[in-house]
């Protein structure tokens, strides 16, 4: 019997939808008929998050998402996903204090990094993610990779794209060449692949648009997810 899914989303709503479409296909592939998957799902107002996020108030941002993740426990979660790679940042605080498993998506990404034998990857996404040791340290000490991270102009930009684009359902050419030019940049440092650190990013920069391999961390998470939900792979492969 599959284990039920607790999803922490809304941050935003657009890459939410992904992770739910995703989860659910690959559950109906695997089984076949009319199997859909189980899921629990706590939607948050990213307006309230966004707001923490830029007063640097994580340890509210925590217990926002630790109480939602209880909840989700409450309705009968068997594991959790959180579905964007920022709040990442406080991923411990909520694994501890909901007392559920969590799949973490710095962790799926970097089994695909491996998978590919790539050693060099550049990480693009929100300024927290791209600035902050969180995710970085994560994949240099658990996984032995080299991270690269834009320049500081760049990663400005990028979060501007994220955050005034793309969360909002803006979609522009000219910020998919601007993406472009950052991952040229990065290649001529030694990257050898490119994180798409952000579950918004994948909506606007596509596989067929850089010459390197492009991570998409949206859907490498979600088909860990639906895996752990099949019971094909556990929390730590």
């Amino acid at each position: 019997m599959q284990k039920t899914l607790g999803l922490l989303g809304g941050m935003s709503w657009e890459s939410t939808l992904i992770y739910y479409r995703l989860i659910n296909q690959h559950i109906k592939e695997a089984l076949g008929g009319l199997h859909s998957a189980r899921l629990v799902l706590h939607s948050a107002d990213f307006h309230d998050i966004e707001r923490m996020q830029s007063a640097g108030d994580w340890d509210a941002a925590a217990e926002y998402l630790a109480q939602a993740a209880f909840g989700l426990k409450l309705a009968g979660a068997e594991a959790l996903v959180i579905c964007t790679n920022t709040m990442h940042k406080v991923a411990e605080t909520v694994e501890q204090r909901s007392g559920l498993p969590l799949i973490h998506i710095a962790d799926a990404t970097a089994h695909s990094i491996k998978q590919q034998n790539l050693s060099s990857i550049a990480l693009l996404g929100t300024r927290y993610t791209m600035e902050q040791d969180f995710y970085r340290c994560r994949l240099e000490e658990k996984f032995a990779l080299q991270v690269l991270t834009p320049d500081s102009h760049a990663r400005n930009e990028i979060n501007r794209i994220i955050f005034d684009e793309l969360c909002l359902g803006r979609f522009l050419d000219s910020s998919r060449q601007t993406l472009c030019q950052i991952v040229a940049e990065l290649q001529l440092q030694g990257a050898e692949g490119i994180i798409l650190g952000c579950t918004e990013l994948p909506l606007l920069l596509r596989a067929e648009d850089i010459t390197l391999p492009l991570l998409d961390t949206t859907h490498l998470h979600a088909l860990a997810a639906a895996r752990f939900a099949l019971g094909t792979s556990n929390i730590h492969n």
